[in-house]
């Protein structure tokens, strides 16, 4: 008996959703996170000039993997209230997990882009750059989702030469926090704790480059990463 082909596969790969086990997840943790948040003493030194003058256009933010859990608070508290307007997207990735934090996103009022570098990664630049030519500022953790921890991956590079539109690098410090065994060692902020948010000097992207120019590019912006970063 002559088996029937195998219908071969499109290759697209839909992004996961949450089921009803995730969804109560990313409630709990945005619960979380607005209550630890309500406790947290915040301080901030501004190096990107950001907040000098209005802001031009939408701009790029870089933040390391571990450092999630305070990226909306953060967008919220500090760049929200000068640009009230000014609409955030994310990067998140297209497993399942992604889905969790996916849903944990949209509750802060976050449209994620649903990509990362291993799995549909083409169509998220695609809609991250159409988010950024629609005035809406983006976030993308540079060394997620899989890591090395602190290695800056060059994709980030590549959208900021087709758009034009600055890189920004946020990092902060925790006095009290909890950190997980993952391969990025990530940061769960306690109560009461003192958060010290550093915002680094802008990075613009040429249109033109060589490969060469574009690693440079890729060093600098992790050398910047990595400058404002502090693990004590």
């Amino acid at each position: 008996m002559i088996k029937p082909k195998a219908k071969p596969k499109s290759g697209v790969v839909i992004p996961r959703k949450a089921d009803w086990k995730g969804r109560l997840i990313a409630r709990l943790v945005w619960t979380f996170a607005n209550a630890t948040a309500g406790t947290l003493r915040f301080h901030w030194r501004d190096e990107s000039g950001l907040f000098e003058k209005e802001q031009d256009g939408p701009a790029i933010f870089c933040i390391w993997h571990n450092r999630l859990a305070l990226s909306p608070i953060l967008y919220r508290k500090i760049f929200r209230s000068h640009f009230p307007k000014r609409r955030l997207a994310a990067m998140v990735s297209a497993s399942r997990d992604g889905g969790m934090l996916a849903r944990v996103l949209e509750l802060f009022d976050v449209q994620p882009i649903r990509g990362s570098s291993s799995k549909r990664g083409t169509q998220a630049l695609r809609e991250a750059t159409t988010c950024l030519r629609e005035g809406i500022n983006l976030a993308i953790t540079p060394d997620g989702p899989r890591g090395p921890c602190y290695e800056l991956q060059p994709g980030l590079i590549l959208l900021g030469q087709l758009t034009g539109r600055p890189i920004i690098p946020v990092s902060y410090r925790l006095s009290w926090k909890i950190r997980l065994k993952s391969w990025d060692r990530f940061q769960i902020p306690l109560p009461f704790s003192r958060c010290e948010v550093r915002l680094g000097k802008p990075l613009k992207i040429p249109r033109k480059l060589s490969k060469e120019q574009q690693e440079e590019l890729r060093r600098e912006l992790e050398s910047r990463m990595r400058e404002i970063t502090n693990d004590d």
